[in-house]
Parts: structure tokens; sequence; C-alpha cells
């Protein structure tokens, strides 16, 4: 069962991480979409409605999601560097892909996410080292969570969703 919901393992945040590390973690964001696109490029309606794994979304959701979750990471970066340790605002996941416009045409979310991480990796490439030991702190953890590992953990959250996708295709002979 952990395969298919942690296809490529779980995240695992490191105490520091190299210059080289968070430019191929910033490119691994700026690369999603594209991937994603490529992706599910020929996906029928039946393939988008179908759960990467036992109880769990369908492309379509992910798709919704990974837009979803990367809004709001954006707007944690712009809280993190425009405040002082601000205390973020959480958001429940789950009912998020619930809501009425996540059965719609998950393009959307693609188009969206071509356009926000073109705009999301210009800022992250002009992040300073000073700027990446900035955090902030997540309300229901109540942990200071650095930028530095937030970049990280959206290079893998990229990854795994997308992963979700490819490893289903494969398991379908998509």
């Amino acid at each position: 069962m952990e395969e298919f919901q942690y296809p490529i393992g779980k995240f695992l945040a490191k105490d520091s991480y190299t210059a080289d590390e968070i430019n191929k973690c910033i490119e691994r964001i700026a690369s999603l979409p594209g991937r994603l696109q490529q992706a599910v490029a020929v996906f029928s309606e039946l393939q988008f409605d179908t759960p990467y794994r036992d109880g769990g979304w369908t492309v379509r959701q992910l798709i919704h999601h990974i837009a979803d979750s990367h809004l709001n990471a954006y707007i944690r970066f712009k809280w993190t560097l425009t405040e002082t340790n601000p205390v973020i605002k959480a958001y429940n996941e789950k009912i998020w892909a619930t809501t009425p416009e996540v059965i719609g045409d998950p393009q959307l979310s693609i188009d969206l996410l071509k356009a926000h991480h073109r705009k999301w990796v210009e800022l992250l490439r002009a992040l300073t080292p000073t700027d990446l030991e900035k955090y902030f702190v997540h309300p229901e953890t109540k942990r200071e969570v650095k930028l530095k590992t937030i970049t990280a953990m959206y290079a893998w959250h990229s990854d795994h969703h997308l992963a979700h996708i490819t490893k289903l295709k494969e398991r379908l002979g998509w």
C-alpha cells in the first residue's frame, strides 16, 4: 500500500542544503507543468477519473490538488519574505479536493501551473541564502519551517504526485 501512496518515498527534510541542491529543487519545480502535461497528454475522461490507488484521489483530483497546493506554497513564501516569522494559514487539502471545480477540466489546473510556476520559479531563483533561512510557523504543529526546506519539499511534492500518475499508467498499461 505504501508503495502506491508514496511511490518515491516520503519526504525527508535535511538540516542543510547546498546551493546546488536548492537549484536542482527549483529546476524540478520549474519543469513540473511540462512533465505533468506530457504525462496526461492523451488521457480520456475515464483515465482522469481513475484513482491512482484504492481509496486515493483520481488523476483529475491530483492535478487540481497540485495547483491548489502550489498556490498555497507560493503565498507562504510571500508571507515569509514580507513578514517576520509569520504563522501561516493551514488548509484541509482533503476537503479542498472535493470542491465543485475539482470535477472540471484538469487542463485548467495545468494551465494555471504553467503560469504560476513561471512566477514562483522567478521568485525562487532570486532568493538569497539569507532568504532561504527565513521561516514560517505552522499553526497546527507549531514548527518553524524554513524556506529552504519548503523548496525541497515542493520539489519532492512535484515528483511525488507526478509519480502517482506515471506509476498508475505503468500498472494499467496506458
